[in-house]
């Protein structure tokens, strides 16, 4: 479900990626006064030439420029640059081999132990417990290290990196990366690490409004045992509290394998989504089991008597608003990323908007989705109605009642305990060996989670990753379970990654996609960890078409997502209310191009049900893009070892998307591998 986006936000705000245009500087915060002239600048690269000899002659030219660029009057005049430049320019390699090991080292500690502050003061936001109250807040929104960026340009420290590591455009990189070494590549995300200045007090601003975003959607839960039908029957369990929008997705998924009240309780949460997005749920119901509430006719009755409650009307959206002014705040700072879109795609993602926005609409209007579809029809028996964008029967688990999934999670797992002891055995299951699976599984902990789960890694080596997922009072329910599954493989390849990478500065995955596919390849298998998957050999088919069919719900949300932004960007004195209502075309806008023939009923808004959409800006194409590199991994991966596999594929670290996708199993991320693989499966099944 989601990743590790508590560090996905540590990351954003600690080191902001962006280009730095030696030649265009642009009219913004950044350079409105700039410090060093021009021709200054020229004087100092001369200068270091003549000491050094031209064929440093790229270092020294980017290098100086960089400085220059980031340089402001407080940090000295143009002759402490100069001397600055002068004196702190490196050109022995075997020297500056050694200042990147001190500088990689120093960072590493900088950055575990504020990640480990950082995690420590968001427990109470984070991990089942008290009622969150205004001092939690304070401190969970608090940011350590907002300070940090501030306090290395005031030490120079950023500037000895800018000045002898150089920043590479995606396109730079992209076309030098098959002849650089690992150490080459060290130092490219060396120079990635400042190329913007942000002002502490922007910094401690976004990690606020994001922090009380996640808040927010933490605490938006469903009391299903309250909700009613027109009858005045209540079809959930009565302790069933879910949240918005994992826990109602994943309940939904749930009932096709419910013959009996499957399909009307599909229709009321169905309903129950319409009514979150458009903001006429009624507010005190929300996180709430003091009223019955028919979310078909909007009636809420409180002890048997009707009631008039106000609706939310417009919180989620100014939630979603908030976001965007706090990212915004960016802009100023960015020297060639100007945007969060920009930000999102070219810096963190390193894949540009468009490449992804054609895959995205190559696959969701492909013909293999009408046939598809007519698959699922036939398997249902019925016409198809919006909420089937998540039909889940191609799954194993399809035909298994939820009721009987519970009880043997339930039962296996008790407790976080319980699930930390399993760890190492799950991890066998997997393909590992047993102490290499008990290494990597302590360095994991397991915590009861207040949201619907998620992962964190470390930021140093040594440090423990947290799976955090939802633990019920008779223990783990089969909704818990596979989303900790999920989390697991989150928490594996953050342990990987930063343990056993070769360089401090190559940790982590390319973008989080790619830990996005480790944890749908541990998800997938959930059934199997817990013996019940059969040998089949029509599951490769399956796999595919579940996976396409996930790739087509997910795709459409993303669009949604990026066209949203584009529309914030277009209108940025925008009300609540008036993205509400640019929300809701939108959605009905993608339905109506690419699902609306498919599952019927024009201006559908579900795909702005999302929780991502709200609490973590420009996420949500992270999952999609997750789904075809793990849909290329799982078809590289067959017949070898999944273990041995993810270890050699995870060890590359760090470097640009397309140049680990070509090192881990020999091909740029596509769609062709998924649609040939449905086209056979098609072909099979007919």
């Amino acid at each position: 479900m989601m990743l590790q986006k508590r560090m996905w936000i540590y990351f954003l705000l600690l080191v902001i990626v962006s280009c730095v245009p030696v030649h265009t500087p642009k009219d913004n915060k950044m350079n409105v006064d700039k410090a060093i002239s021009d021709n200054h600048i020229n004087m100092v690269v001369a200068k270091i030439k003549e000491m050094h000899g031209e064929e440093l002659s790229f270092r020294i030219e980017r290098g100086v420029a960089q400085v220059a660029e980031l340089w402001q009057a407080v940090d000295g005049s143009e002759d402490d640059f100069t001397e600055f430049c002068v004196s702190s320019f490196v050109g022995d390699e075997t020297k500056l081999k050694i200042l990147f090991d001190k500088l990689q080292h120093s960072f590493e500690t900088l950055f575990g132990y504020f990640h480990k502050i950082d995690a420590e003061l968001k427990v109470p936001l984070h991990l089942e417990g008290p009622t969150i109250d205004e001092v939690d807040m304070m401190f969970g929104s608090y940011d350590v290290s907002a300070h940090l960026t501030d306090d290395l340009y005031a030490n120079k420290i950023a500037f000895v990196v800018a000045l002898n590591f150089p920043y590479y455009s995606l396109e730079e990189k992209s076309k030098l990366s098959d002849n650089w070494s690992r150490q080459d590549w060290a130092y490219s995300r060396m120079g990635d690490m400042f190329t913007s200045r942000v002002p502490a007090s922007v910094q401690q601003n976004i990690s606020k409004t994001l922090t009380e975003a996640d808040a927010y959607i933490s605490d938006y839960n469903i009391y299903m045992g309250h909700l009613i039908n027109d009858s005045g029957e209540h079809l959930f369990p009565k302790d069933m509290k879910l949240i918005t929008h994992w826990g109602l997705r994943d309940e939904l998924k749930s009932n096709y394998s419910d013959a009996n009240k499957g399909l009307e309780k599909q229709r009321m949460i169905y309903k129950v989504m319409q009514r979150i997005i458009d903001q006429s749920i009624p507010l005190p119901i929300i996180n709430s089991d003091n009223y019955d509430w028919n979310p078909s006719s909007n009636e809420v009755f409180e002890n048997g008597a009707k009631v008039a409650l106000p609706s939310e009307e417009s919180t989620r959206y100014e939630v979603f608003l908030a976001n965007f002014h706090a990212m915004r705040q960016l802009d100023d700072y960015s020297l060639q990323n100007e945007t969060q879109l920009n930000r999102a795609f070219d810096g963190t993602m390193e894949i540009l908007q468009k490449d992804v926005e054609k895959l995205f609409t190559d696959l969701v209007s492909s013909d293999q989705v009408k046939k598809v579809a007519k698959i699922i029809e036939t398997r249902l028996g019925r016409k198809l109605e919006p909420f089937d964008i998540w039909y889940n029967g191609f799954k194993s688990r399809g035909n298994i009642p939820e009721k009987e999934l519970d009880e043997i999670t339930s039962k296996k797992y008790p407790n976080t305990d319980a699930l930390k002891a399993d760890l190492p055995n799950i991890l066998v299951k997997l393909g590992w060996e047993a102490d290499r699976a008990a290494e990597i599984a302590s360095l994991i902990v397991v915590d009861a989670s207040r949201g619907a789960g998620h992962a964190m890694g470390s930021a140093m080596r040594g440090d423990v990753a947290r799976l955090r997922s939802r633990m019920g009072e008779n223990g783990m329910d089969y909704k818990g379970y596979n989303i900790g599954v999920h989390e697991l493989g989150h928490n594996v390849e953050q342990t990987i990654t930063m343990n056993n990478v070769d360089f401090y500065m190559l940790n982590g995955v390319p973008n989080t996609s790619f830990t996005e596919a480790t944890a749908f390849l541990f998800q997938k298998r959930d059934m199997e960890l817990l013996g019940l998957k059969n040998p089949n050999p029509e599951d490769v088919h399956f796999l595919a078409l579940d996976n396409f069919w996930s790739c087509y719900e997910i795709m459409g949300v993303s669009l949604v997502d990026i066209k949203v932004w584009e529309w914030l960007y277009a209108n940025p004195d925008a009300t609540a209310l008036q993205l509400k209502d640019a929300v809701i075309n939108i959605a009905k806008d993608v339905w109506n191009k690419y699902y609306s023939g498919v599952l019927g009923d024009d201006d559908e808004t579900l795909l702005g049900i999302y929780s991502h959409m709200i609490d973590y800006p420009l996420y949500l194409p992270n999952y999609p893009m997750g789904h075809l590199i793990n849909f290329q991994i799982e078809q590289y991966m067959e017949g070898k070892n999944i273990a041995d596999e993810i270890e050699r594929m995870y060890k590359q670290g760090r470097i640009t998307p397309q140049a680990w996708m070509k090192e881990a199993v020999g091909n740029p991320i596509d769609i062709l591998p998924l649609l040939n693989a449905v086209d056979d499966a098609l072909d099979y099944l007919d």
